[in-house]
């Protein structure tokens, strides 16, 4: 039990993501909002995770998070993409530019505003926007 007031700066908050499981096991996040999506790039993800956003549009940080260390193979990485083209605004456009990079080369910059990250090491995957099959 602790003292500290139920609206405490210090009490996190819930992490909100949509998630989704892809055939072998790997798992995808997708942040709902720009501190989500914070969180989920630089707290969550780990080095070798995958990291994708659509290029040059708002849209949700997405993190593909490897089954076991295995690295995904291509069909894998193409369709965390097409998850992040898919919670962006090109949503209702054909082929959309996703970039991905492995999670380590994502960083914040200092004082810059939530959602906002730097990437290195960029990939360009040009998907159509889509969800996995159920």
């Amino acid at each position: 039990m602790t003292d500290r007031p139920e609206n405490d700066i210090y009490r996190a908050d819930p992490l909100r993501v949509w998630e989704y499981s892809l055939p072998g096991g790997h798992r995808v996040m997708a942040g709902k909002t720009d501190a989500d999506n914070d969180r989920l790039s630089i707290k969550v993800a780990g080095p070798n995770d995958w990291w994708f956003h659509v290029r040059g549009m708002p849209g949700s940080h997405v993190v593909l998070m490897a089954a076991g260390n295995l690295t995904p193979d291509r069909n894998t990485l193409h369709q965390a993409a097409a998850i992040a083209a898919f919670h962006s605004k090109a949503r209702g456009g054909g082929v959309v530019s996703v970039s991905g990079t492995l999670a380590r080369h994502v960083t914040k910059p200092r004082g810059a505003k939530p959602g906002t990250v730097k990437i290195r090491k960029e990939r360009i995957f040009k998907v159509r926007p889509a969800l996995p099959e159920i």
